[in-house]
């Protein structure tokens, strides 16, 4: 197959005659997906309630937007599937009359979903490296991968901002700082992208800020903040990242279905910020709008609310874009005008794939899906993820402990270290007769090859659900036995009640699942050293783990770390990597105090007025290290006006033992505004290495933009005044810090302000000897 990814463009020529040639429902044709290989297994909301509007051949007869998840529905040999693929596409441009090859799209959110393929660390991981580099170099080879096997379209990355950690979706998201988001998330853009890929957004708008953290239910959130909090991801992928699709949320916002809302995909997504490709619908959720928001009377008025509202692809089938929407069509209570705008985006977009002149001539054969480069980087991007939440002084392990006890759940659970949306989680659960297909080490495995001269015991102790004790005598046992004891609990991710946390599975509770909190406390009070990892897709409420008398030794938040996972926490546990990860999201003090962002005004926070606490138990940003940093001298223009940038620039010194890597972290307070803003916000972020005793200066070029805000009128400005800006080791800790005047006249936010990101350098790194020599 011969393609190629170019830019985006306008229509040409060639695809305006292709429409001009269309008969209604050959236009319909390529507006709609069809799910080759849906069965009974339950992968996509109401799926099981949801079908094919027809035969395949019947269907596609007029030919075919997308076809949906060819590899990602069930196990499938890839050399195999490709062939089928490549056929498939063969027939579709030789017995259509049109001639034009049906888009394939996959989930690729953790790495690809399909059998075989490398599975990298969930979302919340690549929040918690803050590394977008790293996440852009994963991206790329899910990116080439993908384009390897003939899929066009990726289903990620998620842009939605983490507002409830009850949320079962959490692990699908980077982080409760929408700018974290929006860097990360371009980032994966750009590397999706650059393999030729188009990359998807998901989930415009809202769908994270649901009301008590349920999937699909409805959003509260105020205009200012789906403005200011929810929408900047989105525009920053779109303006920044040049993103080719997007998919609407599920959400219905203070009483509106996004689906079916122009003012979400067409007044800001088109009109404001730009956006010229595809806007493709979740998984049913044009039908949704008949049968979950009844703001529809059937699929055919379903359809025209999507249609108009900006929605350009009906996906996975096409229930209420072909027959019922023809049918209004055909009767005049829709515009083929309407149909047209989408056709020609979709045709334009399979232009720019190189779709039209693909010619399909050799399926690939000799298929590696998990080579060394993308273990290579899921390793990396593991190590980096880790956070080190409290240390004592245990970790790392001093030489080589004699007798190590490896317990809980988690500790011989390779699937506990994947996403709900990883192709093991998502789809081998369905067939547990298939074999993973690719190597995937235990947190067990991985110890006893970190540490091949010690004498590993391994006791489960009791389940991830359930109140079964039996195990935990053994445990305890284990335990006292031992020089140290690993236990590893947390989560088991999955779909709609299958696991802990995942798609589907939300809480009521943040305390651990099941009986893992007195698993954890009996192996504490045998006395041993105890290092508890948790393993999770969300933060739990631990604030016993951490802050309690009988607090182990250590704790490490691992979040869903992928294939390399088990290695890497291993690999912190000897002292062989330094832990460099950051929290992404506060470590929630209880479920009674959610929703939280660390972005609250002063009223969010605790005060003398109310006996109830939201401080989280640890802060954004909170991560140890095994060596220790100084962060001084920050240096802060001190006047600039509004619409133009500033310069901040903060010294970095490793002033303990070993080498480690520093997130340096500068925060800013708008002293007094309009309306009420945040007491912290991070305005920019810089990992940097450092050897002992080592320094370097960090330069931000902070552009005020980043300072904006939704003024009274709904007006995105930024206001001249006071500014305090810090750095320090979490949101919550000053170390060093400034003061900043903005000046002028309020500038308002417009497209030419095309600047939305703050930039950093790096001086040279010096060493201390010398800088104390000046």
């Amino acid at each position: 197959m011969t393609e190629t990814s170019t830019g985006p463009t306008a229509p040409s020529e060639r695809v305006r005659a292709l429409l001009a040639d269309m008969t209604l429902d050959e236009k319909l044709a390529q507006l709609v997906g069809f799910w080759v290989d849906k069965g009974d297994e339950l992968v996509a909301p109401m799926a099981g309630e949801m079908g094919n509007p027809g035969a395949y051949e019947e269907v596609t007869a007029n030919g075919l937007g997308q076809l949906t998840r060819v590899y990602g529905t069930r196990p499938v040999e890839p050399a195999e599937r490709a062939a089928w693929l490549w056929s498939e596409q063969r027939r579709l441009k030789e017995e259509t009359r049109l001639g034009i090859p049906a888009l394939v799209h996959e989930e690729c959110l953790t790495g690809l979903a399909a059998w075989k393929a490398a599975t990298f660390p969930t979302p919340l991981a690549w929040g918690a490296s803050f590394d977008p580099e790293l996440v852009e170099e994963m991206a790329g080879l899910i990116g080439a991968s993908m384009r390897q096997l003939g899929i066009h379209q990726g289903l990620a990355p998620v842009l939605d901002v983490i507002r409830d950690p009850r949320w079962g979706r959490v692990d699908e998201c980077i982080a409760e700082d929408p700018y974290v988001v929006g860097t990360l998330g371009t980032a994966y853009v750009r590397g999706l992208q650059g393999a030729g890929v188009h990359a998807t957004l998901k989930h415009f708008v809202g769908y994270s800020a649901s009301q008590a953290g349920r999937n699909h239910a409805p959003v509260h959130a105020g205009p200012r903040e789906v403005r200011d909090t929810l929408l900047p991801p989105f525009e920053m992928a779109v303006r920044d990242g040049g993103v080719r699709s997007v998919m609407n949320s599920y959400a219905e916002i203070d009483g509106e279905p996004v689906a079916g809302t122009p003012a979400y995909l067409t007044g800001i997504l088109r009109d404001e910020w730009g956006f010229d490709g595809t806007v493709v619908s979740d998984y049913f959720s044009v039908a949704f709008l008949h049968t979950m928001h009844a703001v529809a009377a059937d699929l055919g008025e379903a359809a025209a609310l999507a249609l108009a509202a900006g929605i350009d692809v009906e996906l996975p089938t096409g229930d209420a874009f072909l027959g019922p929407l023809a049918d209004l069509v055909r009767s005049g209570g829709v515009d083929v005008g309407l149909i047209d705008r989408s056709v020609l985006r979709v045709l334009a977009q399979k232009e720019e794939l190189g779709l039209l002149d693909a010619t399909f001539d050799e399926p690939p054969t000799e298929i590696d899906l998990d080579t060394p480069a993308h273990r290579d980087v899921a390793l990396r991007l593991a190590e980096e993820s880790l956070v080190l939440l409290t240390n004592d002084g245990t970790l790392p392990l001093a030489g080589s402990p004699a007798r190590i006890a490896v317990l809980g759940p988690n500790a011989d659970a390779p699937e506990a270290l994947m996403g709900c949306y990883s192709f093991a989680n998502h789809v081998l659960a369905h067939h547990p007769e298939v074999p993973l297909g690719f190597e995937l080490p235990s947190v067990l495995d991985a110890v006893r090859g970190e540490f091949p001269d010690a004498s590993v015991a391994h006791e489960r102790g009791c389940a991830v659900e359930g109140d079964d004790r039996s195990g935990i005598p053994a445990a305890v046992n284990a335990a006292s036995a031992a020089d140290v004891a690993v236990v590893v609990v947390g989560d088991r991710a999955g779909l709609f009640g299958r696991g802990t946390v995942g798609e589907g599975n939300d809480v009521e509770s943040l305390e651990l699942p099941g009986i893992q909190r007195e698993l954890v406390e009996r192996v504490v009070a045998t006395g041993t050293p105890v290092v508890l990892v948790v393993l999770s897709g969300r933060p739990y409420a631990i604030s016993w783990a951490v802050e309690g008398v009988t607090a182990p030794a250590a704790v490490l938040q691992a979040f869903f770390p992928g294939e390399e996972g088990g290695r890497a926490i291993a690999a912190v546990l000897s002292g062989r990597v330094s832990p460099s990860g950051h929290l992404p999201v506060s470590l929630p003090r209880s479920a009674g105090a959610q929703p939280y962002s660390y972005l609250h005004p002063i009223l969010g926070g605790p005060n003398e007025i109310t006996s109830a606490d939201s401080t989280p138990v640890l802060p954004f940003g909170h991560g140890l290290s095994y060596t220790s940093f100084e962060r001084s001298g920050l240096s802060v223009d001190r006047e600039v006006e509004a619409g133009d940038a500033f310069t901040a620039t903060v010294r970095i010194r490793n002033t303990g033992e070993r080498a480690g890597t520093d997130l340096v972290q500068l925060y800013a307070r708008d002293v007094h505004a309009s309306v009420t803003r945040p007491v912290a916000q991070l305005l920019g972020y810089h990992r940097v290495a450092l050897q002992p005793g080592e320094e370097t200066v960090v330069r931000f070029s902070v552009p005020t933009s980043r300072l904006a805000f939704s003024d009274r009128a709904m007006r995105r400005i930024v206001e001249p005044g006071a500014v305090e800006v810090w750095v320090g080791p979490s949101c919550a800790e000053r170390e060093t810090a400034a003061e900043l005047t903005i000046t002028g006249a309020v500038h308002a936010i417009t497209p030419a302000d095309a600047r939305l990101v703050t930039s950093t350098a790096e001086a040279a790194t010096v060493s201390a000897v010398f800088t104390d020599a000046l």
